[in-house]
């Protein structure tokens, strides 16, 4: 009996797992869907970011650092004035790493959000700068003004290979908007990131990229090809997945979808509207995009990765070679966890996507809103990657200004060259260490941000920062 017990016990602790972390077969291919991450509250944006970490926005206001293996957050910032209304609050985000010193987690972060000006709502673009030790510093307004409602704000935003940054808006429930080249509103805007105008933008002096959008909710780029894809929300029937083309016009609100009816078919002809690549009618309210190409999961190769809120589905959308037309969509799930809004790719092949069932659209569960890991944890990669350099450890940092702080390293296999600089570049202080020297002392130094660096005479380099205070 005690036996029998024993073994009925193994198998509902078995059935539990695997309820927990259901499976899906893509062709040959076994993927397993887990939880990262709970308690969260509308989730709008998640990237992964250029330290290996997944950034992330709540629509109330928040910026956090979520570690992908833990799933422990960090909250960075809760920005004040944010104006959650309906759809509207904090939206998306993109992450332009520094052209100086790449070792150093060092970010302009962009932000788009609304928030109320004399009794009105708004939206504005703002950049943040990110330092591991200061965290999110230095806001400044990149473009603002933008009129918003509590509806079709949009917003998402995507960096470029050439740094220049996009910016999807919604027509804020006006739908002149959308196709006046003058309003900002309705658009797929391309500007620098001090939110001046690019010289190569489709019009000289203006900002709108593409128009005739009514609300895109995901934008995402393929590397190879350059080419850039948007989902947008149709309004009663013909969600889209649009192919950005500089200068094109989307229609909206004269067309939706396809050029198929014969007032839209003259619109089209007339005024160089580009057909979306597919469109779905009963709409599924369609939000985050991305572009998924990584052999974990070999059968969603050139594969774009769409999120729904509506219909709660996971859907690969294949491309062509060329990547201007799409083999058959197919949803891997729908309606199984409520709302997904934000889906992101790991260097590694694993998806990473977000519920947003406290929208307040969706019946949430107790621990939501989640963020899912979906992966193939038979892959393994046959390339060897580079071992990681050591790691420091430095003590205290920040450091009192009047007294010194320890440096500790993994024993050195050579001698190295150790420098201390200031903000400015100046180097204050510098010395020789010896291998296997595992410890040095810093001296004493003015209250400031410090630069360490660490190099080896076969040319590799290491940094870290010191704070005084």
């Amino acid at each position: 009996m005690k036996r029998f017990a024993a073994s009925l016990l193994l198998l509902l602790a078995a059935g539990q797992a695997q309820a927990q972390n259901p499976t899906y077969q893509v062709g040959t291919t076994t993927l397993t869907l887990s939880t990262l991450t709970t308690g969260l509250n509308t989730p709008w944006e998640l990237l992964w970011g250029p330290d290996n970490f997944l950034w992330m926005t709540e629509r109330g206001g928040r910026i956090s650092r979520i570690n992908p293996t833990t799933g422990q957050l960090t909250p960075l910032l809760t920005i004040a004035d944010v104006t959650q209304a309906g759809e509207s609050g904090l939206l998306g985000m993109a992450i332009l790493p520094s052209l100086t010193l790449p070792a150093i987690p060092q970010y302009s972060v962009f932000v788009v959000y609304t928030y109320t000006n004399n009794g009105t709502l708004k939206e504005k673009l703002v950049r943040y700068y990110y330092d591991e030790l200061l965290g999110m510093i230095n806001p400044v307004v990149v473009l603002d003004n933008l009129p918003a409602t509590n509806i079709h704000s949009g917003s998402r935003l995507l960096i470029l290979a050439d740094r220049t940054l996009l910016m999807t808006t919604g027509d804020a429930s006006n739908t002149s908007l959308a196709q006046n080249p003058q309003a900002l509103n309705g658009k797929v805007l391309r500007l620098n990131p001090d939110g001046t105008v690019p010289t190569n933008n489709p019009t000289a002096g203006s900002l709108v990229y593409t128009l005739g959008h009514r609300n895109p909710q995901g934008i995402a780029r393929v590397a190879a090809t350059g080419r850039i894809y948007s989902s947008e929300h149709g309004a009663n029937n013909d969600d889209e997945l649009n192919l950005i083309e500089p200068g094109r016009n989307y229609g909206w609100p004269t067309v939706e979808g396809f050029c198929n009816l014969p007032a839209e078919q003259a619109f089209c002809q007339a005024n160089n509207v580009r057909e979306p690549l597919t469109a779905w009618t009963p709409t599924r309210a369609v939000a985050g995009l991305t572009y998924y190409n990584h052999p974990a999961i070999p059968q969603w190769a050139n594969t774009l990765l769409l999120v729904s809120l509506k219909a709660g589905a996971l859907t690969t959308l294949p491309l062509n070679a060329s990547g201007d037309q799409l083999g058959t969509p197919a949803d891997l799930w729908a309606g199984t966890y409520g709302r997904l809004r934000a889906i992101c790719v790991s260097p590694q092949g694993r998806v990473y996507l977000s519920t947003s069932n406290r929208d307040g659209r969706g019946a949430p569960a107790a621990t939501d809103d989640r963020i899912f890991v979906l992966e193939n944890r038979a892959y393994s990669p046959t390339a060897t990657q580079a071992a990681r350099a050591a790691t420091w450890q430095l003590y205290p940092n920040p450091a009192a200004a009047d007294l010194p702080a320890e440096l500790n390293l993994p024993p050195l296999s050579t001698t190295a060259t150790l420098e201390l600089t200031d903000g400015q570049g100046r180097r204050l202080w510098h010395e020789t260490l010896a291998a296997r020297q595992q410890s040095v002392r810093l001296p004493a130094s003015a209250p400031g941000l410090y630069l360490l660096r660490l190099r080896t005479p076969d040319g590799q380099e290491q940094y870290a920062r010191l704070l005084r205070r």
